[in-house]
């Protein structure tokens, strides 16, 4: 089969998705109890649970507690979609630009669907990682929800960021299906392997951008869901693995500015797209140099052992690679020298060639 379609792009504001999410930190506080409180080793007494709220939070329960957050998830999907719908047909999209054949925009409203579910995945992962950032880093002296409803915002944004990866990508498939002329279950089996199997797309760049998305779809899931499950395999590994959420992230934003044919070229729009970034590097850096938990924080001198020592070196390259992130980044924004395309390529009659 000829895939006439671009790969899924990760999550943004005018057409890309991004398994990727794009996602954030799907997944609850790193360093909080369930209550909202400080963990028990940082010598703190929990705060008291919310009236009505379980001992543990569940997964059932967040879930009854998210469909707020994912009405207005999908709002903002629905608005994300129109806007994609109408700069396609008005031609004012570098979509258009990249793969001309979708000027036809009614052809192809279930590919600028996953589009819009996926710039909405990466919104959604955005405002996880920056809740979660907030709650295991000292926190501002005023803000307008406590703790425990910080905390539970920041599971159910967690939950409905998987959520909206997942939609994102299904609904990629399903345009692969639809397009294909193949008999249905020869359809759905190719779209199946373009979409969710790693080197499944061989499509230029696609070859590099896809499984970078897949990645973070599959790490998304078991890490935003750990959360529900800490008790047994223990706080310090739950926390261990917890922290490698960024990376999700990461992997989402990588995905986005690689693959987004809405961000494909230079401009504002991809600029904007680095530009969310900086929060994001600012309260990390934040975080390691000043984290909730007692025990994480950087001693002024490192130990006697050798063990101690390579802990502390780590320790002190890690916030010197963070503070080098945040140079970099400014560095970016400053110049809008952001890695964008500044011609459209040769041919872009046939396919979403990414080369």
């Amino acid at each position: 089969m000829t895939n006439p379609l671009p790969t899924p792009e990760p999550a943004a504001a005018d057409g890309t998705p991004k398994s990727a999410a794009p996602i954030t930190e799907p997944g609850p506080a790193a360093v909080t109890t369930a209550a909202g409180g400080a963990a028990p080793d940082d010598g703190q007494v929990p705060a008291p649970r919310q009236a009505g709220e379980p001992k543990r939070p569940t997964l059932r329960s967040d879930l009854r507690a998210s469909w707020p957050d994912g009405l207005v998830a999908l709002a903002i999907t629905a608005a994300i979609f129109v806007l994609l719908y109408l700069r396609i047909r008005n031609k004012t999209s570098s979509t258009v630009t990249v793969m001309p054949f979708m000027a036809d925009a009614g052809g192809f409203w279930m590919y600028f669907l996953s589009q819009a579910f996926g710039w909405s995945a990466l919104l959604w992962a955005w405002g996880t990682v920056i809740l979660g950032l907030m709650l295991s880093g000292p926190r501002p002296g005023r803000l307008p929800l406590s703790g425990p409803r910080l905390e539970r915002l920041h599971r159910t944004t967690s939950l409905n960021t998987i959520a909206l990866i997942v939609a994102h990508a299904l609904l990629f498939g399903a345009e692969l299906v639809r397009h294909d002329t193949a008999s249905w279950n020869s359809a759905v089996a190719t779209a199946f392997v373009e979409a969710f199997v790693p080197g499944g797309y061989d499509s230029g760049t696609g070859r590099i951008a896809m499984p970078i998305g897949q990645a973070a779809l599959y790490l998304a899931i078991p890490l935003g869901l750990l959360f529900y499950v800490r008790h047994r395999i223990g706080p310090r590994t739950w926390r261990v693995l917890h922290r490698c959420v960024i990376v999700v992230y990461v992997l989402s934003v990588w995905h986005t500015l690689l693959y987004g044919t809405n961000v494909w070229y230079d401009g504002w729009f991809r600029t904007s797209v680095w530009l969310l970034q900086l929060p994001i590097a600012a309260l990390l850096l934040l975080r390691l140099m000043r984290p909730a938990r007692r025990s994480e924080k950087l001693p002024a001198r490192p130990g006697a052992t050798a063990g101690a020592r390579t802990g502390w070196a780590l320790r002190v390259g890690g916030r010197l690679a963070v503070v080098a992130v945040l140079a970099a980044l400014i560095a970016v924004v400053a110049s809008g020298s952001d890695g964008g395309r500044t011609t459209p390529p040769e041919d872009t009659s046939s396919t979403h060639n990414h080369d």
